[in-house]
C-alpha cells in the first residue's frame, strides 16, 4: 500500500442487531488493541447510530448505512446528512448493492447523494461491483467504471474523504467471495481509472477496499 494511505477497515451491520448484542460489539472493539495504522468504521442499522456514536470509542468510527440528497424534507424513512452529523457520526455507506439491486436506486440518485453527503462534511464510503451474470458476460469493468464514474462526477476536488469499496454482488450474502486475485485485479483497474479520468494523485492515495 502506498505511504499516503491509511489502512481501512469496514464493518457494515445491515439490518441486524439490538442493544443487548451491539453492546457486547461495542465492549470488544472500544476494549480491543486496534492498530493505530488502521482506520476502523462500523455501521450499524440507522436507529442505533446515536447508541452507537456515545458508547463506542471516538478512536473508532461511526457510518450511517445511507442517506438522501437533502437536508430535510417530506421523505419518509430516510436521513439526512445533518442528522448523522447531528448525532456524531461522519461517516455514510451510499451505494450498496442492495440498495441498488432490492430499493433500486440508480447511477444518477447515487452521484447525487454522494454530492450532498461530501458538501455536508460527512465521509463517504461509495460501492461499486457487478452482479454474476454480468461478471460472466465479461462486463465486470464496464459495470464499475459507469459506477464509479457517477461518483467521480460528484466528488469535487478533495478526495480525501472518500473510500471506494468494490463488492461484487455475487459475493454478498451468497456464501460465495471473491478471491484476493479478483478483487485485486479490480482494485487495479479502478485505480487506472481514477488515473486516466481523474489524476494521478488521487489514483495513488484514494483507499479501495473489498466487501463481499
Amino acid at each position: 500500500m502506498s505511504d499516503g494511505r491509511k489502512f481501512f477497515v469496514g464493518g457494515n451491520w445491515k439490518m441486524n442487531g439490538s442493544k443487548e448484542s451491539i453492546s457486547g460489539i461495542i465492549q470488544v472493539l472500544s476494549n480491543g488493541a486496534l492498530s493505530p495504522s488502521t482506520e476502523v468504521v462500523v455501521s450499524p442499522p440507522s436507529l442505533y447510530l446515536d447508541f452507537v456514536r456515545q458508547q463506542m470509542d471516538k478512536k473508532i468510527g461511526v457510518a450511517a448505512q445511507n442517506c438522501y440528497k437533502t437536508d430535510k424534507g417530506a421523505f419518509t424513512g430516510d436521513i439526512s446528512p445533518a442528522m448523522i452529523k447531528d448525532v456524531g457520526c461522519k461517516w455514510v455507506i451510499l451505494g450498496h448493492s442492495e440498495r441498488r439491486w432490492v430499493f433500486g436506486e440508480n447511477d444518477q440518485l447515487i452521484g447525487e447523494k454522494v454530492a450532498h453527503a461530501l458538501s455536508s462534511g460527512l465521509s463517504v464510503i461509495a460501492c461499486v461491483g457487478e452482479k454474476l451474470e454480468e461478471r460472466e458476460a465479461g462486463l465486470t469493468e464496464e459495470v464499475v467504471y459507469k459506477q464509479t464514474k457517477a461518483i467521480a462526477d460528484n466528488v469535487n476536488s478533495d478526495w480525501s474523504r472518500v473510500v471506494i469499496a468494490y463488492e461484487p454482488v455475487w459475493a454478498i450474502g451468497t456464501g460465495k467471495t471473491a478471491s484476493p486475485s479478483q478483487a485485486q485485479e479490480v482494485h487495479d483497474k479502478l485505480r487506472a481509472w481514477l488515473k486516466e479520468n481523474v489524476s494521478s494523485s488521487v489514483a495513488e492515495t484514494t483507499r479501495i477496499i473489498y466487501g463481499g
